[in-house]
């Protein structure tokens, strides 16, 4: 019996602490724009903010992709997908984004992914999907009608709109490849590898098309300013690689094998929630009170359309890809 009760015990530990990380891979996570948009501010092109984030934490993460390079022979495809779609992709457009629209919106634009994911299984797949999935991606397409005041003639930039779509696509691209790597059968690749080598191939790609060399360097000696506040611009560059890029991605990962994919998903939820409230009190960008209803609305769609999703290889209706929780505890990796 004691041991009995040890084991339930440590079980219990372990999921608090898999929930934990998984709310603070959250927070990490949703504190990356509101570092990323006094830079922008200051005069530092979004496709630099992208490479400097993306190449600081590829450095950082070096020693891992060193330790899992038999991944180059064995999942090159899956390293390219995640680098070109999870890393510079996503990455990419969501900085663009924020450039013209609150960081509150363009995340939860972006956090139309699961129901797009659906959108391709039905569609494409031509496989089946529940019916509260269904529900989840209704209710998630009329909360961002709310979000962006579709009734006023779209009050936002209808580019900044259509770039943080655009992150919303990357993430269902790699949503998808990841649950097409998942079905070989093969051992599942070591997820702390694959974000190293997304990294990488990342940072490859983004140099060729942000041209670091053309960068304004000397805005990172000098300060920006956060809603009126100075502060230091390499300070807030710090935040987003080894805050926002490493101990996010590590912490999720941690997250997800501690809890399960789905449960590491719905926590993950909250991103959108942490980096609406730190962009309204640290940029002063605040949200009509019918935005942040549909706000709400989009993320309880994201939340159904994520956590209904029967088991792997379930004969039942899919809802929501799943696989792709084991390489990243996030469906946004922004």
């Amino acid at each position: 019996m004691p041991v009995r009760i040890s084991e339930s015990s440590q079980a219990g530990h372990g999921k608090g602490v898999g929930l934990g990380l998984a709310f603070g891979s959250a927070v990490a996570f949703g504190g990356s724009g509101v570092a990323a948009k006094p830079l922008i501010e200051a005069g530092l092109d979004p496709l630099h903010v992208v490479w400097l984030r993306v190449a600081g934490a590829a450095l950082v993460m070096l020693p891992l992709a060193v330790r899992h390079r038999a991944l180059l022979r064995s999942r090159p495809a899956l390293l390219t997908g995640f680098g070109l779609l999870g890393v510079a992709g996503v990455q990419a457009f969501y900085f663009a984004s924020i450039s013209r629209i609150p960081v509150g919106v363009a995340l939860l634009v972006e956090y139309l992914a699961p129901a797009l994911v659906l959108g391709w299984v039905r569609f494409v797949q031509r496989r089946p999907v529940t019916r509260a999935a269904a529900l989840g991606v209704v209710l998630a397409v009329g909360g961002l009608a709310c979000v962006v005041e579709v009734w006023s003639g779209l009050s936002f930039d209808a580019l900044g709109l259509l770039l943080a779509l655009g992150a919303a696509c990357c993430q269902v691209g790699y949503f998808v490849l990841s649950d097409q790597g998942s079905d070989s059968g093969d051992q599942a690749p070591d997820p702390l590898g694959v974000i190293a080598y997304g990294l990488l191939i990342g940072t490859a790609v983004l140099t060729v098309v942000a041209r670091p060399w053309n960068m304004d360097w000397a805005v990172l000696s000098d300060t920006a300013h956060m809603n009126g506040t100075p502060v230091a611009a390499a300070l807030l560059l710090a935040w987003i690689v080894l805050v926002a890029t490493v101990i996010a991605y590590v912490t999720g990962v941690v997250s997800v094998r501690r809890l399960s994919p789905q449960v590491a998903g719905v926590v993950a939820c909250l991103e959108a929630v942490i980096a609406t409230v730190l962009a309204w009190f640290l940029l002063g960008e605040h949200l009509s009170a019918p935005q942040i209803i549909g706000g709400a609305v989009v993320l309880a769609g994201a939340f159904i359309a994520q956590s209904s999703a029967p088991a792997k290889g379930s004969p039942e209706p899919v809802a929501s890809g799943g696989p792709e929780r084991e390489l990243s505890a996030r469906g946004n990796v922004a």
